[in-house]
């Protein structure tokens, strides 16, 4: 039977392959975007089975609306992904609070507004999944990234209480967590903070890190196939990674944090009192 989708970000990226994905197997799409002129070809080629929504997801009213409208269009709710958002680079110094609030207005506000509007009709079809795409960086921090990282990290945290929330449902909840892909995220749809030049070496550094970390950018069209198995899984994942990089940073990263713990133990229960 075929499903019916909800997906911003749909312009370029992974919100449009995996609209594709989904459309060339016979699914339905509201697919939504700032600007619906990028959606003309996917149009073009699909027909009904998409339905093209304009829409700014920190714009909660207009998040509600444009879900259930696509609710109304297409009969019901299957997939709902919430793909929209974008990098903002800066040293944590250098971050203006017009940034930082436009940084969580659109990556974790913007998700939380659509998650919300969703559940009332994955729960009225009996389930679903919801797909937030986070990053390594959610899980992770990175220099130049840091508030970036910080709206992840906000996502994951009300992600995985979602998911045992709604698990009676039958709803499941991944967050799906990217590597380094070609797509526009450090491109033109990035932002970047007014540099200072005292953070000059940093920047190299962190430069140089991430270069060494994204090597090998991935293919977003490889993406297509990983998607549709996990939102066809009987049991999906909470987590999973996208590329071939995430995890040896993650295993580094969660061993590293472990061993302190460990090595601090003894400073932990003397605080206990």
């Amino acid at each position: 039977m075929a499903r019916t989708w909800f997906i911003t970000g749909t312009s370029r990226g992974f919100g449009r392959e995996w609209a594709i994905a989904a459309l060339d197997r016979g699914d339905r799409v509201a697919a939504t975007a700032r600007d619906t002129a990028s959606l003309d070809d996917l149009t073009a080629t699909y027909g009904d089975a998409i339905l093209p929504i304009a829409l700014d997801v920190t714009d909660r009213d207009a998040v509600y609306a444009a879900v259930a409208r696509a609710n109304e269009h297409f009969g019901r709710l299957d997939v709902v992904v919430n793909n929209a958002g974008y990098g903002q680079f800066g040293m944590i110094e250098e971050i203006s609070e017009a940034e930082a609030r436009a940084q969580f207005e659109t990556n974790v506000f913007g998700a939380l507004w659509v998650t919300q509007a969703a559940l009332p009709f994955l729960r009225d079809a009996g389930g679903g999944n919801v797909i937030q795409v986070s990053s390594i960086g959610g899980i992770s921090a990175f220099p130049n990234i840091g508030i970036y990282n910080a709206s992840k990290w906000a996502l994951e945290g009300f992600s995985q209480s979602l998911a045992a929330e709604v698990s009676g449902f039958g709803i499941k909840v991944t967050l799906v967590e990217p590597g380094g892909f070609s797509t526009d995220w450090g491109g033109s749809s990035a932002q970047h903070a007014t540099a200072l030049p005292a953070y000059e070496k940093a920047r190299e550094k962190a430069a140089a890190g991430r270069a060494a970390r994204v090597s090998t950018p991935g293919d977003p069209v490889a993406t297509r196939s990983a998607i549709l198995k996990v939102v066809d899984a009987q049991e999906p994942p909470l987590r999973v990674f996208f590329g071939d990089g995430p995890l040896a940073i993650a295993t580094a990263d969660y061993e590293s944090r472990l061993a302190e713990w460990r090595t601090w133990e003894p400073v932990s229960i003397e605080a206990q009192g």
